[in-house]
Order: structure tokens, then sequence, then C-alpha cells
């Protein structure tokens, strides 16, 4: 059999599928976390099962975590040129401030600190990232050379 004769040159990947900004791959997460903590929010709230109650701390302070590493990603992405988009990024910060108070709110003990603050904080927080970060996953722009900013 003949075997198509190969350069090597078809086998290694091209330099701009490399291009893509390392915190887009990683912003799904932390919204997943988020959306899990407001689904067991919501379980909480309709059975006072306290497993709920601490799947629910334990998911976002898991989001927390990924929050900051997709923080540490975009900020490398940033020097490797691209441009921030800011009204993602903010809209990003917010749903994390506003996550690091959820996540204070669920440390109280008992019923009260999940309903209503905590799952109302954990439902803006979805929200917020949902219509924020969802079109393009990103929160830096490429910078083009000779491109009108």
């Amino acid at each position: 059999m003949n075997k198509p004769e190969t350069t090597g040159l078809a086998d290694r990947p091209r330099a701009g599928a490399l291009r893509r900004p390392i915190h887009q791959i990683l912003v799904p997460f932390p919204v997943a976390y988020f959306a899990a903590a407001f689904a067991t929010d919501l379980a909480y709230w309709r059975t006072a099962e306290v497993m709920w109650y601490r799947f629910s701390v334990w998911l976002i302070a898991g989001g927390l975590v990924m929050a900051a590493l997709v923080a540490l990603a975009a900020m490398v992405d940033l020097f490797r040129n691209q441009r921030p988009a800011w009204i993602h990024a903010a809209a990003y910060a917010a749903a994390v401030v506003l996550s690091i108070l959820n996540v204070l709110v669920h440390s109280r003990d008992g019923y009260t600190a999940v309903v209503p603050t905590g799952l109302t904080l954990s439902g803006i927080v979805l929200v917020v990232l949902l219509f924020s970060i969802s079109p393009g996953w990103t929160l830096t722009r490429r910078h083009r050379i000779g491109a009108k900013a």
C-alpha cells in the first residue's frame, strides 16, 4: 500500500489556534460552581436539609477559588498583547465581590443563612455572570495593530 507522504508540517498545530486567551478556558468553571450553589440554595429553601446548605458553602468557596485562577489567567493574557474588555471584567469583578459577601452570609448558622439573603445573592451572582460573560466567555480582547480602539 502506498502511504501519502507528509512533510511534518500538517501534523503541527497552527499558530493561530494557540493564541486563544488562557482565561477563556477557565471562565465557565466558576459560573458552573455559582450556578450549582444557586441550585443547592433552592434545594435547601424547599427542604431545609442541612446537606444542601453545606453544599452551597463549598460550591461558593470553590467558585471563588476558580475565579481567582481566572483572574490570574486574565492578567497573564493582558501581558500577551490583549486589552481588557472593561464591561465584562467589571461585571465579573462585581460577581466575585457579591460571591465573597455570599460566602460570608452562608457562614452564619441556621435557616436564615440561606433564606432569603443567601438565595438572593446566589441568584444575582448567577444572573450577572450569565448576562455579562457568556457572549464570549472572555474578559479581554485581542489588540490588533492598526485597529481603531
